[in-house]
């Protein structure tokens, strides 16, 4: 009874009602426009099914990351060295290919002024 009668001694809680601030709000906005943004770009699924697919897995990865990486289709650091060294090939073999473009290129020029030249010489030696 003592204890029922300290609780009603007590005036009742008030609820104070808070509003918002407008940077508050602002921030809100751009957390809920990023939001849609990640999911109308099906980010938010892709990384869930990751997700649940680790979570599912028996047999737990050491470094979760790597395991999130290669699930989400990324390269596994061996293919990005592959894709490194043909990348650099590949512009190497199109550096060469330019320069052998543009000395043919010179060639022909020098071929197409040789012949223009031609019929000016037996011209001005009749």
């Amino acid at each position: 009874a003592v204890h029922d009668a300290h609780n009603s001694a007590r005036p009742p809680k008030r609820t104070v009602e808070r509003r918002a601030s407008p940077h508050t709000m602002a921030t809100e906005q751009k957390k809920e426009a990023f939001r849609k943004y990640l999911e109308s770009a099906g980010v938010i699924d892709s990384l869930t099914k990751v997700l649940v697919s680790l979570y599912e897995e028996p047999d737990k990865p050491a470094t979760a990351i790597d395991f999130l990486k290669a699930n989400l289709g990324g390269p596994t650091p061996a293919e990005y060295e592959a894709l490194e060294e043909e990348k650099n090939t590949l512009a190497a073999e199109l550096e060469a290919t330019k320069k052998e473009l543009a000395e043919t290129q010179a060639k022909l020029e020098a071929a197409e002024a040789a012949a223009a030249a031609a019929p000016a010489e037996e011209a001005a030696a009749e």
